[in-house]
């Protein structure tokens, strides 16, 4: 008998999945191209960079061959905003996610990718599949896969990225703060009519924080059950108590 599969992604295999996005890389030698099966990997032309899968990036950086460039929003500067925004700025939300990629028009105007695409190929959908909710995120917003990536980079790359241990340090406090937001979030859920506003939050939180909520919305949803059976039980009792009163107050009177 199989075992039931639990609901969602698990933490392992989101982490797994960020394993596939994409990272700029600084070859440190020649390396022509490979055939994945997500297509052809680029030609590698020191100092020229690169973008690769997440997963070669590491292993052509334990070769040392490559150096990781890390993205912007994993600098201390970043993620300094990015903790005064959750702290301060806006305590009760999320801080928004990154923005979606525009490209110009040719009279001076910017427009997103979605927006007059004659070719489907050249529709972007929503996130986690927006080039800039990767690794392409812009300083000050935080992708689709924020967590996994920067712990990732932080244990294997940590000579890469510039300070380092004050990138450690203020990613801890980002965590923590967002999991009690998400803790105290459950709060509108309160009487089975609240909606829990989720925008914002990465695919690691999301798998870390699923059976948390789940426990909450079915607990809600036994409380609210249990309260309804109750007061049917109630109405139950005044109706039966209020026509047998009737009946011997008509044969009082006869």
């Amino acid at each position: 008998m199989a075992l039931p599969l639990p609901t969602g992604l698990v933490p392992t295999e989101v982490a797994f999945l960020c394993e596939m996005e994409m990272v700029t890389i600084v070859p440190r030698q020649r390396l022509e191209s490979i055939t994945l099966l997500s297509g052809k990997t680029p030609a590698l032309r020191p100092p020229h960079r690169a973008e690769l899968p997440l997963w070669l990036a590491l292993l052509l950086k334990k070769q040392r061959r490559a150096n990781i460039v890390p993205p912007p929003w994993l600098l201390p500067a970043s993620l300094q905003d990015l903790v005064n925004q959750e702290t301060n700025i806006d305590p009760e939300a999320f801080s928004p996610p990154p923005p979606p990629p525009m490209r110009s028009d040719g009279y001076g105007a910017a427009h997103s990718y979605t927006q007059h695409s004659t070719n489907p190929a050249d529709v972007v959908l929503a996130p986690p599949f927006l080039p800039s909710c990767t690794q392409g995120a812009p300083s000050g917003y935080l992708p689709y896969h924020w967590l996994e990536m920067a712990e990732t980079l932080l244990a294997h790359a940590a000579d890469d990225i510039p300070g380092a241990a004050d990138a450690r340090a203020l990613l801890r406090d980002l965590q923590e703060v967002r999991a009690a937001k998400m803790r105290g979030s459950t709060r509108h859920l309160e009487g089975g009519g609240g909606v829990l506003n989720l925008r914002g939050v990465g695919a690691m939180e999301l798998a870390e924080s699923r059976g948390f909520v789940l426990g909450i919305v079915d607990g809600v949803r036994k409380l609210g059950a249990s309260v309804e059976a109750s007061r049917r039980e109630e109405e139950e009792e005044e109706r039966e108590g209020g026509g047998g009163g009737g009946d011997s107050d008509d044969e009082m009177e006869f």
